[in-house]
């Protein structure tokens, strides 16, 4: 049988998720966030360590995270106690704490750039960007969590917002508090993020003995 009026074969395209683990990341547990801090502390790295404090307290987006300007921290001499910024993704602004430790990393990190109000904090090591990039800032965080033995596939950008929010849940049940402080406009979002249906259904399970 003549092939000339069969049908051409060509190569099926690489599937992009391939080889990775997708679905949601994991939020890093209090004894992985004092190991990370503890190994930039001694390492004397201003930048990161200001960069991880602050991604552990604003909870924001990494897209909302590299834009951060000094002023929107910084007022009056000193690290804000408490600011807010509006989100990209949604236009709406959403407010944050920033505690001591994260007050203390931010101070240092502003003074040795000598930064003024419009600089952005994170500002790129390449000319071409004003500021750091979300794929830059992935990258970042997979030396972190590396660092301290964690498997990198399974933690993204977005474990850096869920890790305060998750143990505020865990301690309080408070979804309510959850949504305002991830800046959503609906609950179901909250729940969806959390994974807190699975994790109460989970708990309610473990607590039945057959």
């Amino acid at each position: 049988m003549s092939t000339e009026h069969l049908p051409a074969l060509r190569p099926s395209r690489v599937v992009w998720n391939k080889g990775r683990i997708v679905g949601q990341k994991r939020s890093l547990q209090p004894k992985h966030v004092w190991s990370i801090r503890v190994r930039l502390e001694m390492a004397d790295n201003a930048r990161d360590l200001a960069l991880f404090n602050m991604a552990i307290d604003s909870k924001l987006r990494g897209c909302d995270l590299v834009r951060l300007k000094v002023r929107d921290v910084f007022a009056a001499g000193r690290v804000r106690e408490r600011t807010s910024i509006t989100q990209r993704k949604t236009g709406q602004p959403v407010r944050f704490e920033i505690t001591e430790p994260t007050r203390q990393s931010l101070e240092r990190w502003i003074a040795k750039l000598e930064m003024l109000g419009a600089d952005f904090l994170w500002p790129s090591r390449f000319r071409d960007s004003p500021h750091l990039s979300t794929r830059q800032y992935a990258r970042i965080l997979r030396g972190w969590v590396t660092s301290i033995g964690l498997d990198p596939s399974s933690y993204g950008t977005h474990s850096m917002r869920r890790t305060k929010v998750a143990q505020i849940y865990k301690k309080t049940g408070n979804l309510r508090a959850v949504q305002l402080l991830l800046g959503h406009t609906k609950m179901d979002s909250t729940v969806r993020y959390l994974g807190v249906e699975l994790d109460d259904a989970l708990t309610i399970s473990e607590a039945i003995d057959l």
